[in-house]
């Protein structure tokens, strides 16, 4: 490899490592990884940046990546034969992001992932979560365990939508992440809890209403 190349190449590792201390630091919650374990890891992940509007996986398209949000926020959506869009979940800063049953499955995307700020990733090929789950066994745990965490946020999400009102939903919402709200379009939040952007403005005029009385 020419000197230039072989220079190139290392401050590329260089910057990914930097870029990835949030991720090792998130690994770090669920296992415990040697020097050797992270080097290797960080050898096969893809550092990229999206633009405001971008996308990261569409519907219908085979979703090659699972990512970590290193910054900005995300969402993901269908659209119905209607045109009408349905947010099913956002990610921000240290959350995951992908169309997860495609990724598994290597089949077409039923979910569009699209970015709402600019974005941060770090992203893992199938290829390459295949291969450390081989090199490094105690990950396949770890990816499990958050597959599973999402399972259940999902299946909590489908109780809420079908046993709370809609008021209920937005103040559980709001509670739970008051950053994300912050961060967020109205209409958006609407479309994530299945009402209209009009709706929402009364239910939080009259939340208003409620805490003045």
């Amino acid at each position: 490899m020419p000197l230039f190349e072989k220079k190139k190449r290392i401050k590329i590792i260089s910057m990914i490592s930097i870029k990835a201390k949030p991720l090792l630091e998130y690994i770090n919650n669920y296992i415990s990884l040697t020097s050797t374990e992270e080097a290797y890891l960080l050898s096969k992940i893809t550092y990229r940046k999206y633009l405001k509007g971008q996308f990261i996986v569409q519907q219908g398209d085979i979703c090659k990546y699972e990512c970590f949000v290193l910054s900005g926020c995300t969402k993901m959506f269908f659209v119905d034969e209607q045109g009408q869009e349905h947010i099913i979940m956002f990610s921000v800063e240290d959350w995951w992001t992908s169309d997860i049953g495609s990724f598994i499955e290597q089949t077409p995307a039923d979910f569009n992932v699209q970015c709402i700020e600019n974005t941060e990733l770090i992203m893992f090929s199938y290829d390459s979560v295949e291969d450390l789950y081989i090199k490094i066994p105690k990950l396949e745990r770890f990816f499990r365990q958050i597959i599973e965490r999402a399972f259940v946020a999902s299946q909590k999400r489908l109780v809420r939508n079908f046993s709370l009102s809609a008021v209920e939903r937005y103040t559980y919402f709001k509670n739970q992440y008051p950053k994300i709200e912050q961060r967020i379009p109205q209409y958006m939040i609407a479309s994530y809890l299945g009402i209209t952007k009009e709706f929402l403005s009364k239910i939080k005029k009259q939340l208003v209403l409620r805490q003045k009385s």
